[in-house]
């Protein structure tokens, strides 16, 4: 790190191409500090070299100087966030972990309970630990309790995670508190919604939210064939699968009404294949760009605000006629 911030301060003002990475985020806030004009290269849009035959780091670093030196659109390049927002951001990745961790351990204490020939209660994740083997057999309580008391402290420790997370969302990001009033957004998506976009005026419009994290479906149109393909999966993997998340507890039966639960209930009834889960994801897609409106404009949400606005129309038309 000193030897790079040393080579940045030392360089004359030039253009300093490099590919996306793990160390891109830090490498890139270096390089700009001293006033270098800074392109990230998305690898994944660049087949000229992703798909070369003679790929070496030596042969990539001189396909990115001359791709930046004719025109650095042709990289695609990508903005990493802010240092500030990448660390708030790290927190809810290590939760995100932590609770991968736990789930692992408990389908694991389950499996081996199930292969002697016994069964842990049912409850839920936070619910479980040493408790669970009192009862059953030496060999299994031998077993798993040191396991289970694992998932017990995770438990505690996924508390401390979400507590620090309510606490940013409320003292740091305050624009989250408008975004959680929608039904199934809370603390947790809203301050990763905002952590990952960071900066809601570099979208133009706010449908370009929905394509930006990859809940556009792909196309492959020729001549008259139009083939339902899936989602691009782009951007953000772990923001798209809380979105999809939060569409399942809109489209739920005893949710409450809303524009977005009609319109994913009206997709879904037109039937086809996977029709339920094409909902979801269209719903999910509206969501992102939904929360974006409301960050950009600060308006309050209202659930059925489309539905009354019609409602309106036809009383105004019919006292009109």
């Amino acid at each position: 790190r000193r030897s790079l911030t040393k080579l940045f301060a030392e360089a004359p003002p030039s253009r300093v191409v490099m590919e996306v990475g793990t160390h891109s985020p830090w490498i890139s806030r270096l390089a700009a500090a001293p006033g270098h004009e800074v392109v990230v290269a998305n690898a994944r849009n660049v087949s000229y070299i992703t798909r070369s035959s003679r790929k070496s780091d030596k042969v990539d670093a001189e396909s990115l100087a001359r791709l930046g030196r004719t025109d650095p659109k042709l990289l695609s390049p990508i903005r990493h966030r802010s240092e500030q927002a990448q660390g708030d951001l790290a927190v809810i990745r290590a939760r995100a972990a932590v609770v991968e961790m736990r789930t692992k351990a408990v389908n694991a204490a389950r499996g081996l309970a199930k292969s002697m020939g016994e069964r842990l209660a049912k409850c839920d994740a936070d619910r479980v630990g040493p408790h669970l083997v009192a009862g059953h057999s030496e060999l299994l309580q031998r077993a798993l309790s040191g396991l289970l008391g694992q998932v017990e402290e995770l438990t505690a420790t996924l508390r401390d995670y979400d507590q620090e997370i309510a606490r940013m969302a409320k003292s740091e990001y305050p624009e989250t508190g408008r975004l959680a009033k929608v039904y199934g957004v809370a603390d947790l998506v809203s301050l990763t919604y905002v952590l990952t976009l960071e900066d809601p005026a570099r979208f133009e419009r706010s449908r370009e939210v929905g394509p930006y994290l990859g809940l556009r479906p792909r196309e492959g149109q020729s001549a008259e064939y139009q083939p339902q393909l899936r989602i691009t999966k782009e951007g953000d993997r772990y923001l798209r699968w809380l979105l999809v998340q939060s569409a399942h507890c809109v489209m739920k039966k005893n949710a409450p009404d809303s524009d977005l639960k009609r319109w994913g209930e009206q997709l879904a009834a037109r039937g086809g294949k996977n029709a339920k889960k094409r909902a979801v994801v269209a719903v999910a897609r509206k969501l992102a760009v939904l929360l974006h409106r409301l960050w950009v404009t600060g308006e309050e949400y209202q659930p059925l605000y489309n539905a009354q606005r019609q409602s309106a129309k036809k009383q105004s038309a019919k006292k009109a006629a």
